[in-house]
């Protein structure tokens, strides 16, 4: 059979070991194709082909439920549920997403976009099965770095705590080299636990010793020592830690063995109540140079296959803002001995690897747990060290609570700089940097800036950097800057929430914001080829607004929009909205920006175009609502 053929994963059900080989090597085949031209995840996928044909091959997917943890590993199993011949628009706008969701697939049971949440969604489905009287099967497949997140381990402390719930939690370890000297015991010892004997010893073993003479029903605390120590002798040391919090443990199997899968598999699914199979995997198995650069290849703009090289752009870019983040932290950093980068397992990508390379001593990575990565900053800033929080605008709202509670009701000077802040792309829904302008604004002694430039997030880094009166936060988007001049050091700090003037103009009054700023420029630039004459700030903060700057402009205009790359509601726009009304300046104000809907996968171009965000689509909407007609309220 050809992976072509294959629309419904129950078709894997009676083919041969050889015939399931074929499958897999034509889903590597595919997946490194696409990718290729693509972009894409590339390393997560490669590494759970073996894994997910094995799985589905024991399943019965009308009926039983998988939940992938994040969703960029599933890429195998998005060609085996009736995806192949679309797979080629991978994260192309109105192609295949990817991460999941449920929208796209009944086969995508759970999306998510954030690690850690797959044992919490299956957990939950296995107790509404379990509710309602039914009978199927629920798998969750989860990374060994997500098991770093808090979630999971509530998860796992919660499924422990039910002994009769059928669950299965299958431990991608992508981290622990499969060897026969290394697994082979393991494995020989996981057999012997699992065969009859032992599992007779080990469930009885109260029982047998009642008629033991002298003992009868007598269990003193050194017998029951002797059970447990019993049961450990036959279970690897973190099976162990597994077994003690209530699940039966299986592994370390070798991922790439799909005999061993499916037994396995099957195995596990004969165990009433939570298991989990410890399956160890290569990350980026089958293609050579991803395994040999794991953390490179575990993502890739589209690249020549052959040499494993990006394809060069067709001409070159300004350095992208991570990058002139990195290198100007690293600077300041040699100078400050308290600053002290804080990442959540994502170094290379908000830049923070080039400070680990340089100051190591400076440079903290939390693992997948934003939460704990803010409340371990507001540790350090309680001791007078200079905390840069580095994290995606999308992973910090889950740190929410800590955000509130940790930081900003105790006024403790973190710096949370926030990367890949707007409309970020291919990701899609989970990705989108929308919401930080709102979830942030409304707290109490929290500072929010954005720079307009990369040479002015030189200057908002030295600003945070300088801050200690409490919090403050910098957004900023993800690509390339737009090729300024920048500073090797001599760096100023901008004076906290002054905006500043870029033009001048008598009929309307322009505020852009952030990766918005030169769009505004370039509105203003359309407008007054029209006769239309604009004033154009940079507000720089949205908190604290500069009222001073703004509000006596736009009583004198009269006319204002605002221009920003987030969601609307609770936005910059509303900042500037409630600022007007405050102070009863009552003049037409048009907001642009994200609307209350969900972003999808697409080049941020394109989402742009769909979002009316583009400058010719907002120099129309402005013409229509202040210039062609009578001006409404607040839109």
């Amino acid at each position: 059979m050809n992976l072509s053929e294959i629309t419904h994963p129950n078709q894997l059900h009676g083919l041969s070991i050889h015939e399931l080989q074929e499958i897999a090597r034509q889903i590597r085949e595919k997946h490194l194709e696409t990718v290729a031209a693509t972009g894409g995840h590339l390393g997560p996928g490669l590494g759970v082909v073996e894994l997910t044909i094995a799985l589905y091959q024991t399943l019965d997917l009308d009926r039983d439920k998988v939940i992938w943890d994040v969703g960029h590993q599933a890429y195998p199993h998005k060609m085996i549920t009736g995806r192949y011949n679309t797979f080629h628009t991978l994260r192309q706008k109105d192609g295949v997403a990817g991460y999941l969701k449920r929208c796209e697939s009944k086969f995508d049971h759970f999306g998510a976009g954030h690690a850690s949440t797959s044992i919490s969604a299956a957990l939950g489905m296995a107790i509404a099965r379990d509710q309602r009287g039914e009978d199927f099967k629920v798998a969750a497949i989860i990374g060994d770095g997500a098991l770093t997140g808090g979630m999971a381990l509530e998860a796992i402390n919660h499924a422990g705590h039910l002994p009769h719930t059928k669950l299965l939690v299958v431990l991608n370890d992508n981290e622990m080299s499969i060897s026969p000297n290394v697994g082979a015991i393991p494995r020989y010892l996981n057999k012997m636990r699992l065969s009859p004997p032992v599992q007779f010893l080990k469930d009885n073993l109260r029982e047998q010793f009642k008629h033991i003479p002298f003992v009868g029903e007598t269990f003193t605390p050194e017998m029951e020592r002797l059970k447990e120590g019993m049961k450990r002798l036959a279970v690897p040391k973190v099976g162990a830690v597994i077994e003690e919090l209530g699940f039966t443990y299986l592994g370390p199997v070798d991922g790439h063995n799909l005999e061993e899968l499916i037994e396995t598999f099957k195995q596990a699914h004969s165990i009433h109540g939570p298991v989990m199979v410890h399956v160890c995997t290569t990350k980026g198995k089958g293609y050579a140079i991803a395994e040999k650069d794991q953390v490179g290849y575990h993502a890739q703009s589209p690249f020549n296959l052959a040499t494993g090289k990006a394809i060069p752009s067709s001409k070159p870019k300004p350095p992208g803002y991570s990058k002139v983040f990195a290198h100007t932290l690293v600077k300041l950093a040699e100078n400050n001995p308290k600053i002290l980068g804080i990442t959540a397992a994502m170094a290379t990508g908000t830049g923070l690897d080039k400070l680990q390379a340089k100051l190591p001593k400076q440079y903290i990575d939390v693992g997948i747990a934003e939460q704990h990565a803010v409340t371990l900053a507001a540790g350090l800033a309680c001791e007078g060290m200079r905390p840069i929080v580095a994290i995606y605008s999308t992973f910090l709202q889950r740190a929410y609570d800590q955000i509130v509670h940790d930081v900003c009701i105790q006024n403790l000077p973190v710096f949370f700089c926030l990367d890949r802040a707007g409309i970020v792309g291919a990701d899609g829904p989970t990705h989108q940097g929308m919401y930080d302008i709102a979830y942030l604004r409304c707290l109490p002694n929290m500072v929010i800036m954005a720079p307009k430039d990369e040479a002015e997030l030189q200057q908002m880094l030295v600003t945070g950097i300088n801050h200690t009166d409490g919090p403050i936060a910098m957004r900023y988007p993800r690509g390339s800057g737009y090729g300024v001049p920048l500073m090797e050091e001599g760096w100023e700090a901008l004076p906290i929430g002054k905006g500043e003037i870029l033009r001048n103009g008598d009929d309307l009054l322009l505020l852009g914001y952030g990766s918005m700023v030169y769009s505004a420029m370039q509105v203003a630039e359309i407008l007054s080829e029209h006769g239309i004459e604009s004033t154009v700030i940079n507000a720089r903060f949205v908190k604290p607004l500069d009222t001073e700057l703004i509000l006596p402009l736009a009583q004198r205009i009269g006319k204002v929009a605002t221009l920003e790359e987030g969601c609307v509601m609770g936005g910059f726009g509303s900042a500037v909205a409630e600022a007007l009304m405050d102070n009863n300046v009552l003049v037409p104000l048009k907001r642009f920006g994200i609307p209350d809907k969900l972003v999808d996968h697409a080049k941020p171009d394109e989402s742009k175009v769909d979002l009316g965000l583009t400058t010719s689509q907002i120099s129309e909407q402005i013409r229509d609502a202040f210039f062609s007609k009578q001006p409404s309220t607040v839109s």
